[in-house]
């Protein structure tokens, strides 16, 4: 399912408040929680740990105690072969949901899944939130079949190469690092989104889901 999808899918889900960060003026701005799911779906497309993503997650019971409480996260994610249930929550929010003491010491479900919160402050977190919001502002760039193929190839070729370096490989483009990062948008290409976007970041490329025909 695409990113779109799944955050069309989450917000049909009922609405939930919103944190609230400062403004330039001060005043606080709420941050909704559809924000923070689009946020994280942004995050979840350019890991390249994350193999798969359902939403909603499958129903999963949780043991508090005496009791079992049935539970449906917003989402299942499968990250490094490991599979978690994830909500993604507003601040406020955490104080009246019915897992929140249990997530604190480690929830998990009875058929093993663990279960995660995901709020403004994780989803946000620096520099992170910014080397994200970077990469999918060049989603729309226009890469030329032969800028594509000169990126890819000469990274096959130099497995890891610097962002400034394979930039240069971009001869019809304005922009080779917009270039580089709107494949990167596509899944082609793979970029430490935990690091700030600089000269020196480092790009390879990214395992495709597909087989390569020619087995390079």
């Amino acid at each position: 399912m695409s990113a779109q999808a799944l955050l069309d899918t989450s917000g049909r889900r009922p609405a939930r408040r919103g944190s609230l960060r400062r403004g330039k003026t001060g005043a606080p701005i709420a941050i909704t929680r559809n924000a923070l799911v689009a946020d994280f779906l942004a995050i979840c497309e350019l890991d390249p740990q994350v193999e798969a993503l359902r939403a909603p997650a499958p129903p999963a019971a949780f043991a508090l105690g005496e009791e079992t409480i049935e539970h449906v996260a917003d989402f299942e994610i499968v990250r490094a072969g490991s599979v978690a249930l994830v909500d993604v929550v507003a601040e406020s929010d955490l104080l009246i949901h019915p897992l929140r003491a249990a997530a604190v010491r480690g929830a998990v479900s009875t058929d093993g899944r663990p279960f995660l919160f995901e709020t403004a402050a994780s989803i946000r977190a620096q520099p992170r939130f910014t080397t994200v919001r970077l990469i999918m502002a060049c989603k729309r760039t226009q890469v030329t079949a032969g800028d594509r193929v000169r990126i890819l190839h000469q990274l096959d070729e130099s497995g890891t190469m610097r962002l400034v370096e394979c930039a240069g490989a971009a001869m019809n483009t304005v922009d080779g690092v917009a270039a580089v990062l709107a494949l990167a948008c596509e899944g082609l290409i793979e970029i430490d989104i935990s690091r700030p976007i600089l000269p020196e970041t480092p790009v390879r490329r990214r395992k495709i889901a597909y087989a390569d025909p020619f087995d390079f």
